[in-house]
């Protein structure tokens, strides 16, 4: 039986050095020292062995379990180290290096701030691509045929997308207001939503404007809304994200997708409201468009306008984010200069 187990114990080393896999190992394993193993088998049948026989048997049985499991151990790493794109083994005792902790970019944490701040009020967070087509970033909205936006001198379109005969043409999304078509017709009202997401538009930059940019827009579609809950939604989403009163003005402004429109202007924080580069020098920036939702648009969402009304607000998050922390420039938040976003840990 001793010739029987040293066999055994030859063949299984062999077996052990042969394996070229995790997978494999595991099965030479189990194979070696499980339940159902061979030397499990030898052990069984030790019944008709005198008491010192079973001793040195018994003995030599489980010295050959130790030296599988001591050599399965030291394959077991082996393999391991050799999946490694390390030069050398990684030694797990040595004690780590100190790594630098990032954090959110300042336009992201404002948007997750949005998003709880609306979500406590019962909307919903949507998102759509940020390649659109004409029907949804300006047919849709009630855009007229000849409207400067639809140039190139505003829109980026991508070329070739219109090439095909019935196709429309593509663009990278110059505003987010087409979503709320999109969702509109999807889910039907009543609705309230938000929408955040990057928007871009050819245009000179500079202290307050950038080629891409990241806007966040909201809707309110139900019977009956009045012009006073949308003021109201406004200084309630403004006082959420700063901790305090701001103070706000409304100016009558022209959009294809609002009637009435108005732009919404909020105190400057930078320069505390007396003139700066970044309002202009006039005390007070745009921060954004808003107004009732026009009834053509409601038409293209598949609505009936005599029934339902809306009200939109549409937030530019950069300008929103300057005035948080006194930016004075928006393409710094653009720039990836480390110096700038670690401030914002």
């Amino acid at each position: 039986m001793k010739e029987k187990l040293e066999e055994i114990k030859t063949k299984g080393l062999e077996k052990i050095e042969n394996v070229k896999n995790t997978e494999e190992l595991e099965e030479v394993r189990k194979e070696l020292t499980g339940k159902n193993s061979t030397l499990s088998e030898v052990l069984k049948s030790m019944k008709s062995l005198s008491p010192d026989e079973k001793k040195s048997i018994g003995m030599l049985a489980t010295e050959i379990k130790g030296v599988f499991a001591e050599n399965i151990n030291h394959k077991e790493k082996e393999l391991i180290a050799s999946m490694s794109v390390l030069k050398e083994p990684i030694d797990l005792t040595i004690p780590g290096k100190k790594v630098t902790r990032g954090a959110l970019h300042p336009i992201t944490q404002m948007r997750y701030d949005l998003n709880d701040a609306f979500l406590s009020l019962g909307f919903e967070v949507y998102s759509e691509d940020d390649i659109s087509s004409e029907k949804y970033a300006f047919d849709n909205l009630n855009f007229a045929k000849e409207h400067p936006a639809r140039q190139s001198m505003d829109t980026y379109w991508i070329k070739g997308t219109e090439e095909k005969e019935g196709s429309e043409r593509l663009c990278l999304r110059p505003h987010l207001t087409g979503g709320s078509v999109r969702y509109l017709q999807k889910h039907g009202a009543p609705a309230r939503f938000v929408y955040p997401g990057g928007a871009y538009r050819n245009e000179t930059t500079d202290a307050r404007h950038e080629r891409a940019f990241v806007q966040y827009e909201a809707l309110i579609v139900d019977k009956d809304i009045s012009f006073s809950s949308g003021m109201v939604l406004i200084q309630t989403i403004l006082e959420k994200v700063f901790g305090r009163k701001i103070n706000t003005r409304m100016r009558e402004g022209f959009f294809p997708f609002t009637e009435p429109g108005y732009e919404i202007d909020m105190e400057c924080l930078v320069c505390g409201g007396k003139g700066c580069k970044v309002c202009n020098h006039n005390g007070w920036i745009e921060v954004m468009p808003g107004g009732v939702i026009h009834p053509n648009v409601l038409k293209s969402a598949g609505l009936d306008s005599e029934e339902w009304t809306g009200f939109y607000i549409n937030i530019g998050l950069d300008r929103l984010v300057m005035m948080r922390y006194g930016v004075d420039d928006v393409r710094l938040f653009h720039s990836t200069d480390l110096r700038f976003l670690k401030q914002f840990k």
